[in-house]
């Protein structure tokens, strides 16, 4: 699949969606099975590499996670460290990351992510609780987004370099420089939410179009 190289129109999304649907139901389906397991250990994995991915490639937090995988529960922090040596960018700042909001999660809630975040009525709160819990280490609004997608939960928008270029493309919204509060995230996940129902297309789906427009592939 090649990148899009002609102008991001509301023709030209309507047409890789429709050529690219199919796979990027699946891959939702994926996302979804993600939380259908009931795994904690799944749900911290999936947490870890939204760390890894803060500032980094999709690509580079998966060869961290697959580097870490086994370590993710009891691995100390230079374990850690020398696992990502190599395939981070940010060794030890990422493994402080690890240990730091895994004591946290330890402590607070048993590692039971599952039953911490069914506790929020609120898909907001929810997400505002992974942002602003400073315990947790590594979680923007962006990175907090991708996690939830990425375990089956809808309706957020993550706001990564080629979804902001796309929207700035499209003239909805007048910089692409990454929202640095609250309420611009929000304020700018509307918008999206707005292109969505123009587009007549899921908001989840419209992510996952949008991403493989402009990276030529459908990740995570």
């Amino acid at each position: 699949m090649k990148k899009q190289q002609q102008p991001l129109t509301i023709e030209s999304i309507k047409a890789a969606y429709a050529e690219r649907r199919d796979e990027i139901r699946r891959r939702l389906g994926e996302f979804e099975a993600v939380w259908e397991s009931r795994s904690d250990e799944r749900l911290w994995e999936e947490m870890v590499f939204c760390f890894f991915t803060g500032g980094c490639s999709a690509k580079m937090g998966m060869r961290s996670i697959e580097a870490v995988r086994p370590l993710l529960l009891t691995g100390t922090h230079e374990e850690l460290m020398n696992a990502l040596l190599g395939k981070h960018r940010y060794p030890r700042a990422r493994s402080g990351y690890i240990v730091a909001s895994r004591d946290f999660l330890q402590e607070h809630c048993g590692l039971r992510l599952r039953k911490k975040l069914q506790s929020f009525e609120n898909p907001l709160e929810r997400r505002d609780w992974l942002v602003r819990e400073k315990r947790i280490k590594g979680l923007g609004y962006k990175e907090a987004s991708h996690f939830l997608r990425n375990i089956g939960l809808k309706g957020y928008a993550i706001l990564d370099k080629h979804i902001l270029r796309s929207l700035a493309e499209l003239e909805i919204i007048d910089d692409p420089k990454p929202p640095g509060t609250r309420a611009k995230y929000l304020t700018i996940e509307e918008k999206l939410k707005n292109l969505a129902e123009v587009l007549k297309i899921d908001f989840d789906e419209l992510d996952l179009v949008l991403w493989s427009m402009k990276t030529g592939e459908i990740l995570k």
